[in-house]
């Protein structure tokens, strides 16, 4: 694995989806703060809407940090939780959607959240926060992702292709 593709805010949209498997490299780890489905409130009549597609597809990715936003429902992909804690690139990460104030557990190097639908990267103290934004209907109108890989964090632009800024981890 060479990087951490992260992103949030996908509710259930198969051109988003689609987006994301083409930006993706095959040794690429997918990290997804929240609202992946939305189930709770998705429009099953629109065309784009399949969750269920995508539920299929992210099975076959090995391996995925993923966790529930406040529009997902468990039910429909059971087995992960509102937080997640791992280590990549000798960092300790810390995965949450962002609704609700959560404790940040005391190790934390990397925050990742989403839930805004606006991209985010700051470095506080000896923190990063980074929120990727959303690839199917950011709030500012920019789509954004996020990549993490040994040496920096950074926001990525979908339309112009170009890095909104990086942070050096």
């Amino acid at each position: 694995m060479t990087r951490l593709f992260v992103t949030a805010d996908i509710h259930g949209s198969l051109n988003t989806w689609m987006t994301i498997e083409a930006l993706m490299k095959p040794s690429d780890c997918l990290v997804i703060a929240g609202d992946l489905f939305d189930t709770r409130y998705g429009n099953y009549s629109h065309t784009d809407f399949q969750p269920e597609f995508i539920r299929e597809a992210i099975q076959k990715r090995s391996p995925i940090y993923y966790v529930y936003g406040n529009c997902d429902v468990p039910s429909f992909f059971p087995g992960y939780g509102l937080t997640l804690e791992f280590t990549r690139f000798e960092k300790n990460i810390f995965l949450h959607h962002g609704h609700g104030t959560l404790p940040i557990p005391e190790k934390t190097d990397i925050i990742i959240s989403g839930h805004t639908h606006c991209c985010f990267l700051e470095k506080k103290g000896s923190r990063i926060f980074m929120n990727p934004g959303s690839l199917t209907n950011p709030r500012n109108k920019v789509y954004t992702y996020g990549i993490i890989d040994r040496f920096k964090a950074e926001i990525w632009d979908l339309k112009t292709g170009h890095s909104l800024g990086a942070i050096t981890i």
